[in-house]
């Protein structure tokens, strides 16, 4: 223990670690009583503090070293004087160097620059950077904003936000938004993947029941930075992205006209990744939830002959998405070309074989049930289907 700190329980934990337990693992109870944690103020235990700096004097002919006086967390004061000092231009980076530091000091620091507004702060530092480099005009000037806005990002990432701060974020800064997609296009490589990342950590706490449209240009953005590919952590974050907020109005269409079907196929094609593979399929089952993603999915030549594959060879949540975009496509765009391919890729075969592995009452079971039933009359007596599978078809 280096830094003792009393939580509103009573319980005195190492700052470190009770830090990390509450704010970066999002844990809200203490962990020796299990109670709530109402006030997660953080008091010094000043006499425990002392009691080891002397255990360490005691000991340092063995080679112990002194713990030096922890610094008192930043105060609300010194963060609003380096917000009203970045306004000068030539003070800005300084600034934000600055906050950095303070943010990258402890656990502490991260809380009192969200309650103190920091989060707000550097948004609209980036929306407004955003909005001066799209109208510079030379080029040393884009470089030089575009650089305060990257900077300004990586410390609103790296400040990882609670729940409520994040909600406030996406609720008062919706121009922060399209200021990220702008850095998505544009950025480098870090300052991409910092604006995809904090656009999924903000739409995972966004309210179901409040929408938000988004622009195609948004969905062209995403789809690019899937298509490069430049990290896993990105891609992923990509993906949860879409799968956020595809089911708001009409995205789900605009991810479509963005190419995301096409891409999500070859990318399926190629992958190995568990987690990957889930993460496209459950994409790929909320685009073919409507008419033209349906209509793209089998455009591709692989399209059905991916989605059939990876059923039963992936994870039960693949094999949930993958029955699913089979249910739907079996359902709404069944002509008898595309019931005819199905047969010659072992699609049907792969259905009878769920029928077979799963348990009874399963829902994916019966979608796959429902699929084989509706199209009877097509698939029943097909020299397609094994003959040790055939005996799966239901009546």
């Amino acid at each position: 223990m280096k830094d003792p700190v009393t939580l509103s329980t009573g319980i005195t934990y190492d700052r470190e670690s009770i830090e990390k337990w509450l704010f970066s693992q999002k844990n809200n109870t203490c962990p020796v009583t299990k109670q709530v944690v109402i006030d997660s103020e953080l008091t010094p235990n000043i006499i425990l503090r002392r009691f080891i700096q002397s255990w360490c004097t005691l000991h340092a002919p063995d080679g112990v070293e002194r713990l030096p006086t922890p610094k008192a967390p930043v105060s609300k004061t010194q963060l609003l004087k380096l917000f009203n000092d970045a306004k000068s231009p030539n003070m800005q980076m300084k600034c934000l160097q600055k906050l950095r530091s303070i943010a990258s000091h402890n656990e502490a620091n991260k809380r009192c620059m969200e309650t103190a507004g920091t989060a707000e702060f550097l948004a609209s530092l980036i929306v407004k950077k955003n909005v001066e480099a799209s109208s510079a005009e030379v080029s040393e000037d884009v470089i030089e904003l575009r650089r305060a806005s990257n900077e300004a990002l990586s410390i609103l990432y790296h400040l990882q936000l609670s729940v409520s701060g994040l909600k406030s974020l996406l609720e008062s800064n919706i121009e922060l938004i399209e200021s990220l997609t702008s850095i998505m296009q544009s950025g480098n490589y870090d300052s991409r993947v910092y604006a995809v990342m904090l656009l999924k950590s903000m739409f995972e706490v966004a309210d179901s029941n409040q929408p938000i449209n988004l622009r195609l240009e948004f969905f062209l953005e995403l789809v690019d930075l899937l298509n490069d590919q430049i990290s896993q952590k990105a891609s992923k974050a990509t993906l949860k992205v879409l799968i956020r907020v595809c089911p708001w109005g009409r995205n789900r269409i605009k991810a479509v006209e963005a190419g995301a079907v096409p891409l999500l196929i070859d990318l399926l094609l190629d992958s190995s990744e568990k987690r990957a593979s889930e993460l496209m399929l459950m994409v790929l089952d909320l685009l073919c939830q409507c008419a033209e993603g349906r209509a793209e999915l089998l455009n591709h030549s692989a399209g059905l002959a991916i989605v059939s594959k990876k059923i039963l060879r992936v994870s039960s949540a693949a094999n949930k998405s993958g029955i699913k975009i089979l249910h739907s496509i079996s359902k709404f765009s069944a002509s008898p070309g595309v019931l005819q391919e199905m047969l010659q890729i072992g699609a049907v075969a792969k259905l009878c074989l769920v029928l077979q592995v799963f348990d009874r009452g399963s829902k994916t079971k019966e979608r796959a049930r429902e699929i084989l039933k509706l199209h009877a009359r097509a698939w029943r007596n097909s020299s397609c289907i094994p003959t040790h599978l055939l005996a799966s078809y239901p009546s």
